[in-house]
């Protein structure tokens, strides 16, 4: 005999989620003959109904065959208040009374209902209802009750969990449980606990997805019988956040169903026909001829909408999802529940919230853009309340991964406190699971370059990385990565070629749940930064981000307007201020924020290390000379973006300067950019060599073929180019603006010029061009210090720092100092 132990029907009033209390709708509302045929025509023996604190929902089928009368009680921990649910198990209406006075207290109730010889069984034991939960009520409990449930609302995590616990107690288990909490046990033999299974259902979407069964049992008192003795299997499924949110969503739609009277309206609106089969616990039934005329006549006037953007956000969802319809039309189709249903049913209605939720997004931030970028002020407010309420109708998901995250510490200190030597427990605490956020990984830059590295570094060292990313030529397979593909991107006029990405932010919330990571670092402030601060509050993570782009000096280089600057920097600064820890390269850059309004504490001085074996004064091969046919005798490198915001301006001016009156220097230009074609017009006719992008040992060789490198860079917050062109044992020129110099020991690795200051640029040049063995010097010197610098114990200390276990900027300055 089977029987689903936990259900709910619409005598459930008080709802627990703050998305259903804010549309004031009751945490069920599934009429209790429903639930009666549904679990009957499902293969239940018996049905009962177990609602909050009231019997009103198992009275309403007690002239229904095989029923019986059940409740979930709500009880507290007297001193703290801790909430515990159980389940009452087939009571009369007079105990039902009594077991009401006595709720308030735990110990009260577990003693009245022992007596009675009521069988309680408590419900999703390691949950915390309100947040109150530890491990210490856990361990009474099983002092108090002999039955536990198995939820079917709940994380397989849990139930795992339970099972193992509850598998090893043993008679010295409870003996210093007693001891511990001086309470003595209830029961004969306490140490031997019996599981029970129920689905917890809200909505009739998934009643007898997880049930309990007892052999042999052919009704009531068999069936207790055999449950009170111990002999029952739980059956079904677990949870997880999408089963929960496809829960919320029927909850709501069932109450603005039956609030809006829409049922007569349902099959003359595809949208409504969809959200009715996949939200319902059985679909209305087909309309006739006059309402498919009608839904066809909908369906063809729908399709000639234009792509003018609504001022309604439910208009442009329903334009969404009718795109969506035509494009996919098994997508109208959802997977009726049963015993291989509502999983799939459940990752059916993920998937299309998600898919036209990507649609509606990537059409608002497209239009919230380019209000900002002309400056359209009501727009991007109006545009701004749209986005706004797309984040209300996603809350369901929101608030289903909050809560299935939230407990996971829990579980695993209970779990660790009953595993033997570590046997099944959860990796340690201290063992970080790091997701890198970034929007440049297959980007030709330092950035990307440098995560490739940390990807290679955390495989050797053994430590968990995964980058994640957003790019539509990302690619799939690479070990440590994982892209997904963009929702949409625009791309910024003042910045050619590069472009912000939309990311699918329900997959990557998805993909970060069940990767179980323990801290996520953002690597740029971006729509993927958006994403990753998001995601890192849902899941209660902490976040690091990492500062190392000068977007607002960008700003005001690409646009020459300093109130976009100050813009960009009110939106950079609230970004990080959002950051648990922010990481930065330099101690420049570490100033700047504090003189900014950012918390010192807050700020994490990162070590940055160099691959010097990648990177080395032997791979100078004479390549410029061979494949280049440079015959100058001095080689002036600059590798990187060739673009304004570099200050290559400054460097074109000192090298035309220079070109006269030191016809033996050739300048080197690696990389590509949107000021390429403007500086080979101003070098026209002199010694100057354009290579294009340059990776691996080809880049090496040219770094190590050079004779001076130059970067008169004044809004780069470290340039690993500096570190790379010191490995290959050239000395370098920096400008003493932003986070470069502090890469260089000045006049013994190379030299510090003022930034912005071609003729001070020039003199650098010409004195190490003219000064041979000075030069020779710094680039033996530059070789020494990169030595002391590897990439591997640089890793390791950042990688210690995002964990947690690094020391504040004003710690890391006093100790390198």
């Amino acid at each position: 005999m089977k029987i689903d132990l936990h259900v709910h029907s619409k005598f459930s009033r008080r709802p627990s989620q703050w998305v259903l209390q804010k549309i004031g709708c009751p945490e069920s509302f599934t009429e209790p003959r429903l639930i009666h045929r549904l679990a009957k025509e499902r293969g239940m023996g018996l049905v009962t109904i177990t609602d909050h604190n009231t019997i009103e929902g198992a009275l309403a089928i007690a002239d229904l065959p095989d029923t019986f009368i059940s409740e979930e009680i709500t009880t507290y921990f007297p001193g703290d208040g801790c909430k515990i649910h159980l389940l009452a198990l087939h009571i009369s209406e007079g105990q039902h009374q009594e077991i009401q006075r006595l709720r308030g207290n735990i110990f009260d109730l577990a003693g009245y209902l022992d007596k009675e010889g009521i069988c309680p069984v408590v419900a999703h034991p390691l949950y915390a209802i309100n947040d109150r939960l530890q491990v210490s009520h856990f361990q009474q409990l099983l002092l108090l009750f002999r039955h536990f449930e198995l939820n079917g609302a709940r994380s397989e995590e849990q139930n795992h969990t339970l099972r193992l616990v509850l598998g090893r107690l043993e008679a010295a288990d409870i003996e210093r449980l007693e001891n511990l909490h001086n309470r003595q046990a209830l029961g004969e033999r306490p140490w031997e606990k019996v599981l029970t299974g129920g689905s917890d259902d809200h909505s009739g979407l998934n009643i007898a997805r997880t049930h309990t069964r007892v052999a042999g049992a052919t009704g009531i008192d068999s069936f207790f019988a055999g449950l009170l003795a111990g002999r029952c299997e739980v059956h079904g499924r677990a949870s997880t956040p999408l089963t929960m949110a496809h829960n919320l969503y029927g909850i709501a739609y069932q109450f603005y169903r039956d609030k809006f009277q829409l049922a007569p309206h349902i099959h003359r609106d595809r949208l409504l026909t969809h959200l009715d089969r996949a939200l319902q616990p059985e679909a209305t039934t087909h309309g006739g001829l006059v309402t498919k005329i009608s839904l066809y006549f909908n369906q063809r006037r729908r399709s000639r909408i234009d792509n003018a953007f609504p001022e309604s956000l439910l208009t442009l969802i329903r334009q969404e999802s009718e795109r969506l319809f035509r494009e996919q039309p098994e997508k109208s189709t959802p997977t009726r529940a049963g015993e291989d249903g509502y999983q799939e049913r459940e990752r059916q209605w993920f998937h299309f919230v998600n898919q036209v939720s990507n649609r509606v997004l990537a059409h608002s931030a497209n239009h919230l853009l380019g209000h900002l970028a002309g400056a359209n002020v009501f727009n991007i407010f109006q545009t701004i309340g749209s986005a706004g309420g797309l984040y209300a109708l996603l809350a369901p998901f929101f608030v289903s991964f909050s809560q299935f995250n939230r407990d996971r510490a829990l579980n695993d200190e209970v779990l660790s406190s009953w595993s033997p030597a570590g046997k099944d427990a959860p990796q340690p605490a201290t063992t970080a699971k790091i997701a890198h956020f970034t929007d440049t990984f297959h980007q030709v830059n330092g950035v990307a370059h440098t995560l490739r590295q940390q990807i290679g570094a955390a495989r050797t060292t053994g430590r968990k990385l995964t980058v994640i990313t957003c790019e539509k030529e990302g690619g799939e397979g690479e070990p440590g990565l994982r892209n997904f593909n963009p929702i949409g991107s625009y791309e910024l006029r003042e910045y050619p070629g590069q472009k912000l990405s939309y990311p699918p932010f329900l997959e990557m919330l998805n993909f970060c749940h069940e990767e179980r990571f323990s801290h996520i670092q953002s690597a740029t402030p971006g729509p993927i930064g958006l994403a990753a601060l998001a995601i890192a509050r849902i899941l209660n993570l902490p976040i690091s981000g990492t500062y190392h782009t000068a977007f607002p000096q960008y700003a005001q280089y690409l646009t020459g307007d300093p109130d976009m600057e100050q813009l960009t920097w009110k939106y950079m600064l609230w970004y990080y201020d959002q950051m648990d820890q922010i990481s930065v390269s330099s101690r420049n850059s570490a100033a700047e924020l504090i003189d900014r309004g950012i918390r010192p504490e807050k700020i994490r001085l990162i070590p940055r290390g160099i691959d010097t074996k990648r990177f080395h004064p032997d791979k100078g091969n004479g390549l410029l000379s061979s494949r280049y046919r440079i015959k100058e005798e001095t080689t002036l490198l600059y590798v990187g973006r060739v673009s304004k915001e570099k200050n290559l301006p400054v460097l074109t001016t000192a090298f035309a300067s220079l070109s006269t009156s030191r016809p033996s220097l050739h300048l080197v230009v690696v990389g590509d950019g949107p000021y390429l074609k403007e500086m080979r017009q101003s070098l026209v006719g002199m010694p100057c060599t354009f290579t294009g992008f340059l990776t691996g040992e080809e880049l090496a060789t040219v770094y190590a073929s050079a004779d001076i490198f130059v970067f008169p860079s004044t809004t780069d917050t470290f340039g690993n180019v500096i570190l790379e062109a010191q490995a290959s044992g050239l000395p370098v020129i920096v400008s003493d603006q932003g986070g470069p110099s502090e890469n260089v020991q000045p006049g013994t690795t190379g030299l510090v010029v003022p930034g912005g200051d071609s003729a001070a640029l020039a003199g650098a040049i010409r004195f190490l061009a003219v000064n041979q063995e000075q030069r020779r010097k710094m680039g033996k010197a530059a070789r020494q210090l990169m030595e002391e610098r590897s990439f591997a114990g640089a890793f390791i200390r950042s990688w210690d720092i995002v964990a947690g276990q690094g020391g504040s900027c004003d710690d890391l300055s006093r100790r390198a100092a």
